[in-house]
């Protein structure tokens, strides 16, 4: 019996516990997650821009009026109207324009007149710049190039055939330029200039060759008869300053892109300012336009480019500097010797260390948290006290850096600007560098806010 005893004797092992050591930290860790990933996506976050040195240029475009020497030429008779020369055309004195009255036109044999291989390239050329030219927000100017084609036809078949069978011819009486669009400002001048007549809404024009018939005194075309014109543009008080000096301009037509250089001047008229370009050329390209868009390229100021939405105005204490002790090691601290009063009436006086957001004038300025009003800084070595008090303030344009991970106030001198961005003075001590990381709307921060 005893060989068929088992070993009965069984070993038991010890248990652990689940929780260990491991475990506790993997869960602070895992928890510490959740809440900085919740803290990330509920809190408002704040868009960064990285400071660049540039300067501005683009920003001063301007709807500018086209003032030439125009004459407008008006009917004899009445009747059906036909026009030959095409818009924009220089027309000799003399030029058969338009007839007025029944026509037919044919050859030197009574046959149609041909069109010459010049003819056919000069129609081309018409189309080549009405395809380049093309807007479809302004669908007009198809029926105009469509015109404009058949006065050429006209033309050159009534070319070929000398004139024959024309009645009551309107020969061009000066040498100009044929435009068959008047808008009552052909006597503009100078002097009559006003803000309202650069508002787009307000211009009218008249195309005249979509009338079919005339009647004697009505308007039959105009010429442009002289290469000299004139464009104008409404200023600022501000820009006006700056550019008063400029005897030569350079701009660019945004039609074409093409850019000039030319004489240009400032007018007065009625406390209202007026930049006026001159220019003696390239009139055959805008012969047919009042208003044309044009973009002044000024050489302007470079510096620090930011946008004018970074900027913001913070109130600062002045410190006189001989109250500070400078820091050897950097200029942005200083050391203050600062004596505050307690609700008992007891006084103490302990060193604090500022930094420092301007140098100005033979003051620090530091910020306002450091001190209560009342509060005094005691000059070292001596019993003089500098007292802190509401009138002892400066406010300052500047930035909030974030290249550490939350605001700091930085200031800023803005030696140029426009509606977007503004150039602001580099190499300052207390102010930015190039590749510095700004917030980009000043007013979703404060100073020493954590920077998500």
């Amino acid at each position: 019996m005893a060989g068929n005893k088992k070993n009965s004797k069984i070993t038991k092992y010890r248990r652990y516990s689940a929780i260990n050591i491991g475990t506790i930290l993997f869960g602070i860790i895992f928890i510490y997650m959740v809440i900085c990933i919740f803290l990330y996506v509920t809190a408002d976050h704040v868009t960064s821009y990285e400071v660049t040195a540039g300067s501005i240029s683009g920003n001063y475009r301007y709807r500018a009026l086209a003032l030439k020497t125009e004459q407008i030429v008006t009917a004899d008779y009445s009747g059906n109207i036909t026009y030959y020369a095409r818009e924009g055309a220089k027309a000799s004195a003399g030029t058969t324009v338009c007839s007025i009255g029944d026509y037919a036109v044919s050859g030197s044999d009574g046959s149609s007149a041909e069109l010459t291989p010049e003819d056919l390239k000069d129609l081309r050329d018409i189309m080549n710049a009405f395809t380049i030219s093309f807007n479809d927000s302004f669908y007009q100017s198809v029926y105009e190039f469509k015109m404009d084609l058949e006065s050429y036809l006209l033309q050159r078949t009534q070319t070929g055939s000398s004139g024959a069978g024309l009645l009551n011819q309107c020969n061009a009486p000066v040498s100009g330029f044929v435009i068959y669009g008047v808008d009552g400002l052909e006597s503009l001048t100078e002097e009559d200039l006003t803000p309202d007549l650069f508002y787009e809404n307000s211009y009218q024009k008249t195309n005249l060759r979509f009338n079919d018939k005339v009647k004697a005194g009505d308007a039959l075309y105009k010429l442009v008869t002289s290469e000299n014109w004139a464009l104008y543009f409404p200023l600022d008080s501000a820009l006006a300053t700056e550019l008063e000096s400029r005897s030569t301009i350079r701009f660019r037509f945004l039609k074409d892109n093409s850019t000039f250089s030319a004489g240009f001047s400032i007018v007065q008229i009625d406390g209202e300012y007026f930049g006026r370009i001159s220019l003696n050329n390239s009139l055959v390209r805008y012969v047919a336009d009042r208003y044309l868009e044009i973009e002044l390229l000024l050489d302007r100021k470079k510096g620090l480019k930011i946008p004018t939405s970074a900027i913001a105005e913070k109130t600062f204490y002045k410190i006189p500097e001989e109250y500070v002790i400078e820091n050897k090691d950097t200029e942005k601290e200083i050391t203050l010797l600062r004596e505050n009063f307690n609700k008992d009436g007891s006084s103490s006086v302990r060193y604090v260390t500022a930094t420092v957001y301007a140098k100005e004038d033979g003051y620090y300025l530091v910020s306002t948290n450091l001190f209560r009003e009342g509060d005094y800084i005691q000059m070292i070595d001596t019993t003089k006290k500098y007292q802190i008090q509401a009138g002892n303030v400066e406010t300052i344009q500047g930035v909030y850096n974030i290249n550490k991970g939350y605001a700091v106030f930085r200031e800023v001198t803005i030696v140029d600007e426009n509606e977007e961005f503004c150039i602001v003075e580099s190499n300052n001590t207390y102010g930015l560098d190039a590749h510095d990381h700004i917030v980009l709307d000043a007013s979703a921060v404060d100073v020493d806010d954590i920077v998500y």
